[in-house]
């Protein structure tokens, strides 16, 4: 098989807005045609594509862009930010992460922490969990009545399709991984002395409830993948993997955008400086 590249790959990464969607059939070890080796020369080549678009963005102050990652634990969220998004010149990029949320966060409404850390124009916002983790965490766990999670859906779709009308690419990404996957890697934080910090025993108790994110992460990839901010699962059990993926994926996305360098302030051409 042929590695997939750019759109081609976007479009096998994405869930279809409106079709029917299996999480089940999404198989968290494909490679789609790469090998390790050629994933690590291509990954450099997309630092640079990257570092580029980037650029570009902050330069003529273009639509913003937000990046949505979301996973299980030990999905790979920050190390998708170390290895892939380190392109991005923090200048004109922020990273959020979304934690349990705090005393003044909770006396407001559930997007309210949300719209303040989204992007300006020209700059880059990188999601570490999201506005998702309202239909996630909130519902295994029963922190809110069904009757108020089950509304959220639709509440988070109105509020991506705000963002993009006015003028935010928004780009989504699940990062899929096994069980057994998971368990590797929590095992590896235990075993290893400067992994260990990332540990905590809830993380067990959390992984006991497998299956129900699984339900919960099922529904909120169907229902909130739309034409104006569609999902993308990126198998993840091999972490050269994802990363290559989401970097082909983003900067796809920001090539999309036709991203040009203005002139001059004074609209000057050329000049000689003495």
């Amino acid at each position: 098989m042929k590695p997939l590249r750019g759109a081609a790959l976007r479009r096998e990464l994405l869930v279809q807005p409106g079709k029917p969607f299996k999480l089940t059939s999404c198989d968290p070890a494909e490679t789609y045609g790469w090998d390790k080796d050629g994933a690590a020369a291509v990954l450099d080549e997309n630092s640079r594509r990257l570092e580029s678009l980037q650029e570009r963005l902050w330069a003529s102050k273009a639509g913003p862009v937000l990046i949505v990652l979301q996973g299980i634990d030990t999905a790979g969220k920050d190390g998708t930010i170390r290895h892939v998004m380190s392109a991005f010149n923090p200048q004109g990029c922020t990273v959020t992460g979304f934690d349990e949320p705090t005393a003044e966060e909770l006396a407001h409404d559930y997007l309210w922490r949300v719209h303040r850390a989204t992007p300006a124009k020209g700059s880059v916002a990188i999601f570490n969990r999201s506005h998702y983790e309202d239909v996630l965490v909130v519902r295994v766990h029963d922190l809110v009545p069904k009757s108020a999670w089950r509304k959220r859906y639709d509440q988070i779709n109105d509020f991506e399709r705000q963002l993009t009308e006015n003028g935010t690419t928004i780009v989504k990404f699940f990062l899929n991984i096994s069980p057994d996957e998971q368990r590797q890697r929590l095992q590896a934080r235990i075993d290893t002395p400067d992994k260990r910090w990332k540990f905590k025993t809830g993380d067990l108790a959390e992984r006991k409830l497998w299956d129900q994110y699984m339900a919960a992460y099922q529904v909120a990839l169907e229902r909130c993948s739309t034409d104006a901010a569609p999902w993308h699962i990126v198998p993840s059990d091999r972490k050269w993997f994802r990363n290559l993926a989401v970097a082909e994926v983003v900067a796809n996305a920001l090539e999309g955008l036709r991203l040009k360098y203005p002139p001059s302030a004074d609209g000057i051409e050329s000049i000689v400086v003495e």
